[in-house]
């Protein structure tokens, strides 16, 4: 989402680097660059002056003069006013009485009915015994999508033929606390804009349902707009929080930025995807390293662990560093790869100039050609890739055949194999042993 503003910034950062010893034009110069940067991604202008103003009185002082990398205590200071911006993330307010009760509120469209789910998936993951109620009666098989996305993620779903929302709600609410669940998410019906009879609806909720969140879903695509309407429903029904949806799309991202500055609110949770796993507890630190070209290695680490999680120990790291590593591993390595999510996501959370190779790098592209090489290693015997060795000429037809594709893929692979194979053997002799042993151990 935030592509362009942080090509943009990188420039200008480039730029002071190559100065060395800043002068006050120079940073003036620079935040005017910064300024129409932030304007370009949509950042609202009051926003975008306070910022500036902020950097800029910072810039030009002593803490800049005396330090020795100007350029890079200048970056430190928009880091730093950044995070300010997007204000400090702030955890669900599970306070009082089980269940907790966390009403999703937002325009339709919005993605209420999803982040329901992811969010039902990742509490129910902390230990949460959690239930969703279908409170929005009247988009068509809205009832449906909640059931079956409950489904996927093993939450059930109470629904109320014939009544009311705030009839739905507190029925459920009822039910949850004699069933000792610890957490209720109502899933409230959206409208095409803001209005009377949508914002009733919802206080006609709260009045009967004690609600430790209300969380306003925010669809990142539609821009500024979000400010309007986060304010129009802080004013009425009092929000507690915001979950911004669809950031993986190419949204200038300039509402996100602004939206906690403008009214107050403070950013809970962003949508990252549209699978039910896409969904992170908002860390303005992250965020800022991500717009300002730094990568999120923390986010990486995150993942990395998730996929890879109970799959190595200190004899499999061995194994492959004597040059051992089989086909076998190579695709135990692609399906772990692939549970940290989309290639493109994974790519933009790159640091550096690691970030911008991957730039260059098509995700298409290169999901596609990760699933040829998976299709060609399942094409082939537990035998054969456990030996690569046995791969001769006439198992290597049989293997392209099998999975639709030339000889000359399967022998590609195999010339990246021991390519693999070679890189581990050398970083063995470099003491690599010893770095891995100490990794797993």
């Amino acid at each position: 989402m935030f592509e362009n503003l942080t090509d943009k910034l990188t420039q200008v950062f480039d730029n002071l680097r190559r100065r060395g010893k800043l002068t006050d034009n120079d940073v003036e110069l620079a935040m005017r660059e910064v300024k129409l940067a932030l304007l370009e991604a949509d950042v609202n202008y009051k926003v975008v002056r306070s910022f500036t103003d902020r950097v800029k009185e910072r810039a030009v002082g002593a803490e800049v003069s005396k330090a020795l990398n100007p350029a890079q205590q200048v970056i430190k200071i928009v880091n730093e006013e950044l995070i300010a911006t997007l204000g400090q993330g702030q955890p669900l307010s599970f306070k009082g009485e089980k269940p907790y009760v966390l009403m999703l509120a937002g325009l339709q469209g919005s993605g209420k009915t999803t982040a329901a789910a992811k969010l039902a998936k990742q509490l129910r993951a902390k230990g949460e015994r959690v239930m969703m109620v279908a409170a929005d009666i009247y988009r068509p098989a809205a009832i449906k999508q909640l059931q079956l996305l409950g489904q996927r993620v093993d939450v059930p779903v109470f629904t109320l033929d014939g009544a009311k929302p705030e009839r739905i709600s507190k029925e459920a609410y009822d039910a949850a606390k004699r069933g000792g669940y610890s957490v209720v998410i109502l899933d409230t019906a959206g409208r095409s804009q803001l209005d009377d009879q949508l914002m009733n609806e919802l206080i006609a909720i709260q009045k009967v349902v004690p609600c430790n969140e209300i969380l306003l879903v925010v669809d990142s695509m539609i821009g500024q707009e979000a400010l309007n309407i986060a304010e129009g429903f802080r004013k009425a029904i009092g929000i507690t929080g915001l979950i911004f949806t669809k950031i993986d799309g190419d949204a200038r991202g300039g509402a996100a930025i602004s939206i906690r500055e403008v009214t107050g609110i403070p950013i809970k949770f962003l949508g990252t995807g549209e699978g039910l796993d896409a969904l992170e507890v908002f860390d303005p630190n992250r965020v800022a390293g991500r717009i300002l070209g730094m990568g999120d290695v923390l986010g990486l680490i995150e993942k990395a662990e998730a996929a890879y999680a109970g799959q190595h120990d200190v004899k499999e790291a061995e194994r492959m560093l004597t040059g051992q590593f089989t086909l076998e591993d190579f695709a135990k390595q692609l399906k772990a790869m692939k549970k940290m999510g989309p290639l493109g996501q994974i790519l933009g959370m790159m640091p550096g100039q690691f970030g911008a190779v991957a730039k260059q790098v098509d995700p298409h592209e290169a999901e596609n050609q990760l699933k040829v090489v998976e299709a060609i290693i399942n094409s082939m015997t537990p035998g054969e890739r456990r030996d690569p060795r046995l791969l001769n000429a006439s198992r290597r037809r049989r293997i392209a055949r099998g999975c639709g594709k030339d000889v000359q893929d399967v022998n590609r692979l195999m010339k990246q194999f021991r390519d693999i194979q070679n890189l581990l053997r050398q970083f063995q002799k470099t003491g690599g042993r010893g770095n891995i042993s100490r990794l797993f151990g």
